[in-house]
């Protein structure tokens, strides 16, 4: 029932040892320092308590249903000695695969460092903790790096069968091919020197190199509406793979996103390549291994290249092994193999996607998939291909019934 009474958002929850409690009420004094407020306030880091109201304020800013005229009260405290320390919340948040620290782009620097800054009103040292940043040395000021060499195609691809020219008007899915970067409501094929990945002499020191150019071509792409999630999207009637221009290709990779909501969604990708996958490579592997094989290998990087802060911030830029992440199922038949993706099999990954659905319609989405190397026979590692949402809308999304 639609109102228009004013409703609160719980955005952050924030639990207050007994210890600590009873701490803040021995050693203060005046009134004000032994309320609730005084003591959350403190107890919360600067910097988090200003990123967390900026979350905030970006969520309303999104949802038109939550904006409301009124006055606001901002309220200043410094950091204790006794508030906790960032690197408590760094190992907790080390643990997750699907969250990595990001700053937004106001932040030019990665250190841990705590620096010390006047107050206005008394003049004295306060504490502001830096964001750590992890995973994006590439986002460094002056930092000179280096792009993976060209692909040799040969190395993945059958070099005994020559390449057929993929014509992408033949192909068409249900959300359309943006015309460029400004476009809504579709997809493109980015560039994939935005991404690190493994290089060289990866495994002697840790090094990495920008991405160079994929080897799949992403041809078309599906935005599907289902009651509920669908394994073997390949095998239905409306699928790419199924058309005879998908029949003639030499090889689709399918990538199927199982979305949970209300409905479910399914976001489909189709790579092609323009020769049959070389059997003895890491490609050719990878295609007709062991489903076990196949977990351990195949790997997704995000990256929101236009979003709210909060946004950035729970998806992260660090590389993901989705197998070992959320549960995957291959289906391998005659020049295809698709991988369905079930997000919704973690309450990580089911968490971070609910955010990311919210705002989906400002939101700028870049991903590219790949297999990780572990061997140095297989350095450096080559994006298998990419793609980029623009300001998804969910209510385009087309009907699909088993």
């Amino acid at each position: 029932m639609e109102s228009n009474t004013a409703r609160c958002l719980v955005m952050q929850m924030l639990e207050i040892q007994e210890a600590g409690w009873c701490r803040w009420k021995k050693s203060r004094g005046s009134k004000f320092e032994k309320t609730i407020s005084f003591a959350l306030l403190s107890q919360v880091e600067g910097l988090v308590l200003i990123l967390s109201l900026s979350g905030l304020k970006e969520y309303i800013a999104a949802n038109p249903a939550f904006k409301f005229e009124h006055s606001t009260t901002v309220i200043n405290s410094r950091i204790s000695d006794g508030a906790i320390s960032s690197s408590e919340y760094e190992e907790s948040e080390v643990q997750d695969e699907f969250y990595d620290a990001m700053a937004d782009d106001s932040s030019s620097s990665s250190s841990s460092e705590e620096e010390e800054e006047e107050s206005d009103d008394d003049h004295e040292k306060v504490k502001v903790v830096k964001v750590k940043l992890r995973n994006v040395s590439w986002a460094i000021a002056g930092l000179t790096l280096k792009r993976a060499p060209d692909l040799d195609a040969s190395k993945d691809l059958d070099p005994c069968i020559a390449p057929i020219n993929i014509d992408p008007s033949q192909f068409h899915g249900s959300l359309n091919k943006g015309k460029d970067e400004n476009d809504s409501n579709c997809w493109t094929s980015p560039s994939s020197t935005g991404f690190m990945v493994r290089g060289k002499t990866y495994l002697k020191d840790s090094s990495k190199v920008m991405g160079g150019d994929p080897l799949l071509k992403l041809i078309s792409v599906d935005w599907f509406k289902v009651d509920k999630a669908i394994d073997g999207i390949s095998l239905h009637p409306r699928c790419l793979v199924q058309t005879e221009a998908g029949k003639k290709l030499p090889f689709i990779l399918v990538i199927n996103l199982q979305i949970p909501s209300k409905p479910n969604y399914s976001l489909v990708l189709y790579y092609a390549a323009d020769r049959p996958i070389n059997k003895s490579s890491l490609l050719g592997k990878f295609v007709d291994g062991t489903d076990l094989f196949r977990d351990s290998r195949f790997k997704l990087i995000p990256s929101i290249v236009e979003g709210y802060w909060m946004v950035k911030r729970a998806v992260g830029t660090k590389a993901c092994l989705l197998g070992k992440a959320v549960t995957c199922k291959y289906l391998r038949q005659d020049n295809f193999l698709e991988i369905a993706v079930d997000i919704g099999s973690s309450s990580v990954a089911r968490g971070v996607i609910g955010l990311v659905l919210g705002y989906v319609t400002s939101l700028v989405v870049e991903l590219a998939i790949l297999i990780e190397a572990k061997e140095e026979a297989d350095l450096p590692e080559y994006i298998l291909g990419t793609v980029r949402l623009n300001r998804l809308r969910i209510d385009t999304a087309v009907p699909l019934e088993v």
